[in-house]
């Protein structure tokens, strides 16, 4: 917990106090030097009140627009940081945003205006959202920036000149950084779709339109099958509760559809024994299966299918297939994503409480089906490109995870004067300081 901290008399930090050398004609101040507080300005409104004051005004609170309103308390560029319910601790998301124009601040947020203009107000933005408050805040629950806390925090200030590339720097390079976020987004956004378009080339059989050709097959080999001629299909059943002795040192997989979350289920949440298998409506499924949630909230958005190669049991809301030994398990299971929108759209239950699967229309559900060599081609392009696919999302996502890190790391070399930018021969920021107060 931070100490309480009294608002300085001098503006200028004290060399013992400097948190980090800076260049020489730079110089350290407390915020106060360099920011005017204009927290008077600010007042709550609850919701319910603004709710009947509904206007095109936006209302700010400690981390954002939290609503709307019909009247405005500031009309000009201002930096907001927040004083209770902002990430202090965390280094890597922002506490301080920029408000332009008509607005309405609540208390949650100080309201700050630097003395240098908007060229201030942008560097004052960057340096807050870089600067560690660990030692700043008070609370447990809520971490609290208190006013007078909040004006002791030290701010290197450069001269103006400086913090006017020092802002256009920083913005040259957050822009770079954005677009290979943008980027990289879209790779980890477009997956999905990425892999609908590979299930549905492999079961149109164009994957392996080359294949056929080398091997004089044709497509028109292809059969379609009902699913309830796919293979073995089978029910579950709860254990009692009441019982533990069904549960504990239970080593048997107990799939429910909190665990239908990938591809090969390999563990669940909890595991049963044959003991509670006997004494219950689940039974002890040993081949290899597909699995298919019937009964769950999830069917609103998505129909969980998931392959599972150890023996298990499952609940009464799902069910397995075992695939007769003219099906490869894999293959079934990747025909039967392929198709997962059209089983919702044909299969889905209406007028139920709960989203439900209806069984006898799964049953009659019809899905392609390629000779046995065929199947195994058709799997091991799905694997290849697959794999390929995860691989770039995967790369994708840590480049989202260094953006964040990057720019914080832009930001801290910023305000030690590391970005190249600096003149020394230009005029100390401390005669700029003393033009102002």
């Amino acid at each position: 917990m931070a100490k309480k901290k009294e608002a300085p008399a001098n503006p200028f930090v004290p060399a013992e106090e400097q948190p980090y050398p800076i260049p020489e004609n730079w110089c350290w101040a407390y915020l106060t030097g360099f920011t005017e507080c204009l927290d008077s300005f600010r007042k709550p409104i609850n919701a319910t009140e603004r709710a009947g004051r509904s206007g095109t005004v936006p209302y700010y609170g400690a981390t954002g627009q939290v609503g709307w309103i019909d009247d405005f308390l500031t009309d000009e560029q201002l930096v907001l940081v927040g004083e209770d319910g902002a990430p202090f601790l965390d280094r890597m998301k922002d506490k301080a945003y920029m408000i332009e124009g008509k607005a309405w601040v609540n208390n949650h947020a100080h309201i700050l205006r630097s003395y240098f203009g908007p060229i201030g107000n942008f560097y004052l933005l960057n340096y807050l959202n870089c600067f560690d408050y660990s030692e700043y805040v008070n609370g447990t629950t809520r971490l609290k920036l208190t006013q007078s806390s909040m004006n002791t925090i030290p701010i290197p200030i450069a001269p103006l000149p400086e913090q006017q590339r020092i802002v256009d720097r920083i913005e040259s390079l957050f822009a770079k950084l954005d677009e290979a976020k943008e980027k990289a987004q879209a790779v980890v956004d477009g997956f999905e779709l990425r892999k609908s378009a590979i299930l549905h080339k492999a079961f149109t059989g164009e994957l392996t339109e080359r294949w056929r050709k080398e091997h004089g097959v044709e497509l028109d080999s292809w059969t379609e099958w009902k699913l309830k001629d796919c293979g073995d299909w089978c029910g579950g059943g709860t254990p009692s509760m009441a019982h533990p002795e069904y549960w504990n040192e239970g080593d048997l997989l107990w799939v429910t559809s909190k665990d239908m979350k990938s591809d090969v289920i390999e563990d669940t949440l909890m595991h049963t024994n044959m003991t509670g298998v006997e004494n219950s409506s689940a039974n002890y499924i040993e081949k290899p299966s597909v699995l298919f949630v019937m009964r769950s909230g999830i069917l609103r958005r998505t129909l969980p299918i998931a392959m599972v190669k150890i023996p298990f049991t499952i609940n009464q809301d799902l069910k397995a297939i075992s695939p007769t030994d003219d099906l490869d398990l894999e293959y079934f299971f990747w025909v039967c994503k392929s198709a997962e929108k059209r089983l919702l759209g044909t299969c889905m239950k209406n007028g139920t409480t709960v989203e439900s699967i209806n069984a006898k229309a799964l049953m009659e559900f019809e899905i392609p089906i390629a000779s046995q060599v065929e199947q195994k081609q058709i799997v091991a392009c799905i694997v290849s490109l697959l794999n390929k696919e995860q691989q770039a999302k995967e790369a994708a996502e840590a480049v989202l995870d260094q953006i964040d890190i990057m720019k914080k790391a832009i930001l801290a070399r910023a305000f030690r004067g590391e970005l190249g930018t600096n003149d020394p021969a230009e005029e100390s920021s401390i005669e700029l300081l003393q033009s102002v107060l």
